[in-house]
C-alpha cells in the first residue's frame, strides 16, 4: 500500500495508537495541518485539540491530544503529547463541568497565576470538546 504512512500517537502514560493511516489532520502550531504519505520532514508543536486520523477503507478515528509534538519523518507520523485520549472515550459531561469551573474562576482570579491556570484549562476543556463534537460530525 503505497500510499499509506505509519503512525503513531503516544502519551506520557501510554501507547494510544499505531498503525498504517491513509491521513492525518492535526492544529499545529500555526493552523490546521495534514499529514499524507509523501509528506515533508516537519517538526512542529501542537496546540490542544482534536487528531484526526483516515484509514485506507475510508474510516476515520478522532483523538484528543493537550499538545505536544508531530514529527514526519519518510513514511512515518509520529505525535507524542502529555495528553493523549481517543474521542470515544472522552466524557463530554465531564468536559462541559470543567469548562464551567474553569470559566468561574477566570472570573474570580486572585492574581495573575490562577488567571493564567484557569485560562490553560479552559483552552483544554474546550479543545477537549471540539474533539468530541468531531467524533460525533464523523459517526
Amino acid at each position: 500500500m503505497a500510499s499509506s504512512i505509519q503512525c503513531d500517537i503516544v502519551s506520557a502514560e501510554r501507547d494510544i495508537f499505531s498503525g498504517e493511516i491513509e491521513m492525518l489532520v492535526a492544529n499545529g502550531s500555526l493552523g490546521e495541518l495534514g499529514v499524507v504519505h509523501g509528506h515533508a520532514p516537519l517538526l512542529t508543536t501542537l496546540r490542544p485539540g482534536p487528531v484526526r486520523i483516515v484509514f485506507s477503507s475510508g474510516e476515520e478515528e478522532v483523538f484528543y491530544v493537550s499538545g505536544g509534538f508531530l514529527e514526519v519523518q519518510p513514511g512515518v507520523v509520529s505525535i507524542l503529547a502529555d495528553t493523549a485520549i481517543r474521542a470515544d472515550d472522552m466524557d463530554e459531561a465531564a468536559a462541559e463541568e470543567a469548562r464551567r469551573e474553569a470559566e468561574i474562576a477566570m472570573e474570580n482570579q486572585a492574581g495573575e497565576l490562577d488567571y493564567g491556570r484557569a485560562s490553560a484549562q479552559l483552552a483544554e476543556a474546550v479543545a477537549q470538546l471540539a474533539a468530541i463534537k468531531k467524533m460525533r460530525g464523523r459517526s
